[in-house]
């Protein structure tokens, strides 16, 4: 997928709903938080960035993820 033409797969519906969520490569809390969490399955790495955003994913390990679902709530 490339940044500057994102795939409908990532793109938020009208009523916010994600339809990637049922994706084995997208962490569903961190999604469900407004992140792109895209998750790199050989490393288990998710990117924390916004969703659709510019440029190439910024992976961390799942300690920062679970910071970033705690600190959303």
């Amino acid at each position: 997928m490339n940044a500057e033409h994102p795939s409908t797969a990532t793109s938020q519906r009208s009523d916010g709903s994600r339809p990637d969520l049922s994706n084995a490569n997208v962490r569903e809390d961190l999604a469900l938080a407004g992140r792109c969490a895209l998750v790199h399955l050989p490393s288990g790495r998710t990117c924390l960035l916004p969703l659709r955003h510019h440029g190439p994913c910024d992976f961390h390990g799942p300690d920062e993820a679970a910071d970033v679902v705690s600190a959303e709530q």
